[in-house]
């Protein structure tokens, strides 16, 4: 299997937190009569990530002469004069193994979670809360840009938010998710302070860059 997917990798890797993400955005215009099909759409898009997840586990752990896994490339996002902004993903043995891990999780959680609220009105969108957050947590596993990542951490923040508040007609339910949104608002800010002060340091947002990036010594002790 990794002979054939390895080098297809760069692309089907996007894949693996953009199903969740684009099931979650269907699913947000389908209406609450059509929750089981919902169900099976995010259900079998989450499927999807956690096989190819597995399969790139099964490359970035192949022998580095046989089939290594690939990285996956870097795009521009945002270039305005000397300033440039990037955007990737990473492959290697730990984003591989949290990858396979998350998806393995989350699809026996989508699993359970088609009996447990299969009698909500609201089953439909649950699962496109559920799968907005599946995706964004997959985008902050394999991130290769601080700015991916921040942007991928604030999808997280508000499918948690929208998860926690499910019940909004419940007092303590709506009063958890205002607390968890005002908690992290306050992170979101010393992270997205720290990322300007940091690029201002380094000009690279990359973690991983052919010996430039964030996470490489000749870079941070620069």
């Amino acid at each position: 299997m990794a002979d054939v997917l390895s080098p297809h990798l760069p692309t089907l890797l996007w894949l693996v937190p953009l199903l969740p993400l684009l099931a979650g955005g269907i699913t947000t215009f389908m209406p609450n009569r059509m929750g089981r099909p919902a169900s099976w759409l995010a259900l079998g898009a989450l499927l999807v990530s956690c096989l190819i997840a597995v399969a790139a586990l099964a490359c970035s752990l192949a022998p580095v002469h046989e089939h290594a896994a690939p990285t996956p490339p870097v795009y521009t996002w945002f270039r305005f004069g000397d300033v440039m902004l990037q955007v990737g993903l990473v492959l290697d043995p730990l984003s591989a193994a949290m990858g396979a891990m998350v998806t393995f999780v989350a699809l026996w959680i989508f699993i359970y979670s088609t009996g447990y609220m299969k009698h909500e009105a609201r089953f439909g969108r649950f699962f496109c809360f559920l799968s907005l957050f599946s995706g964004a947590m997959l985008l902050v596993v394999y991130s290769n840009s601080l700015l991916l990542l921040f942007m991928a951490w604030e999808l997280v923040g508000l499918a948690s938010y929208l998860l926690i508040g499910y019940y909004f007609a419940k007092p303590a339910a709506a009063a958890a998710a205002q607390k968890a949104f005002i908690t992290t608002r306050v992170g979101d800010m010393a992270f997205f302070l720290g990322m300007i002060w940091l690029y201002g340091q380094t000009h690279t947002l990359l973690f991983f860059d052919h010996g430039h990036g964030l996470l490489e010594t000749d870079v941070l002790a620069s």
